[in-house]
């Protein structure tokens, strides 16, 4: 959760409030080091619902625009 919460120290939309290089090395090599909250992202993941419902199982399984396609050996 530690270095989850200094990743997103690490992108947020003003890089005046982004960490230096050194405090980001000085906050993941103490874990005593209290962290800030996160401000907003610079992005923002956007879910589509257009592929929430699957009809059958042999239909194609796709989320988020990535295709996984499982192969079965003969």
């Amino acid at each position: 959760m530690r270095c989850i919460n200094i990743g997103l120290l690490c992108v947020q939309e003003k890089p005046e409030d982004r960490p230096s290089m050194a405090s980001v090395v000085f906050m993941l090599s103490n874990d005593d080091a209290p962290l800030p909250k996160p401000k907003e992202p610079g992005f923002k993941a956007i879910l589509s619902t257009k592929h929430d419902t699957v009809s059958n199982q042999n239909d194609l399984h796709t989320f988020n625009d990535i295709t996984l396609t499982e192969q079965i050996g003969r």
